[in-house]
């Protein structure tokens, strides 16, 4: 499946860790790197700083002069003086913005049993509001206790471990949320495999779709 239409939001997953969600033309871009489109962007989410999730490259092509950019703090240091930050906010865990029609909050992404991720770097995932709808993207992140806690329809969450939750682990967090559907991300690039969505799938007692590029 390359598109998922859910109440009119429009998801299309471009490997990795790289979204978009669009609603009536509105285009909202989560993590995007090495992303094969001509479009623009409305608004752009990074969740921290690493390469493959604040590729300046995909930012700057994706954006435009009215482009909103919502990054964190070590991201906005990475793209400061390379892409136009006018319209650029910094996200911590806890703030929320009202966003062209959109409501964004941060929330706390990182690891507990390893250090790729320390939870003082303040990184985030998003939840989106769109249409009435709640998307969740957890950015790089284990299952934290956080998460217990968060009421959404649609979970995009990491699965291919190493640095984030391996299937197992990420069925564990969705079992608990409980959203409408879950989409397996983080896998079949840097690190993890097909098989990690498979698994994930498997375990899962919620609706899973598996996204094709």
């Amino acid at each position: 499946m390359t598109i998922l239409n859910i109440n009119e939001v429009k998801i299309k997953w471009y490997g990795h860790a790289s979204f978009k969600l669009e609603h009536k033309g509105r285009k909202i871009f989560i993590d995007p790197y090495e992303i094969k489109t001509d479009e623009k962007a409305d608004i752009i989410l990074s969740t921290h700083g690493h390469y493959d999730h604040c590729s300046i490259k995909d930012i700057k092509k994706l954006t435009k002069q009215d482009t909103e950019i919502v990054i964190t703090a070590d991201s906005m240091s990475k793209i400061a003086h390379k892409i136009p930050t006018g319209n650029s906010r910094i996200a911590k865990p806890g703030d929320e913005f009202e966003i062209k029609k959109t409501t964004i909050k941060a929330v706390p992404a990182y690891n507990i049993d390893k250090q790729f991720h320390p939870k003082e770097n303040q990184w985030v995932g998003y939840l989106i509001r769109i249409n009435n709808l709640s998307f969740y993207h957890a950015g790089d992140t284990d299952f934290v206790p956080e998460m217990k806690k968060i009421n959404t329809d649609v979970v995009m969450i990491p699965v291919g471990g190493t640095y984030t939750m391996d299937p197992k682990q990420a069925a564990e967090a969705v079992n608990i949320m409980q959203p409408k559907i879950s989409i397996p991300m983080h896998y079949g690039k840097i690190v993890g495999k097909p098989d990690d969505a498979e698994l994930f799938k498997k375990l899962c007692n919620t609706k899973v779709k598996i996204m094709t590029q």
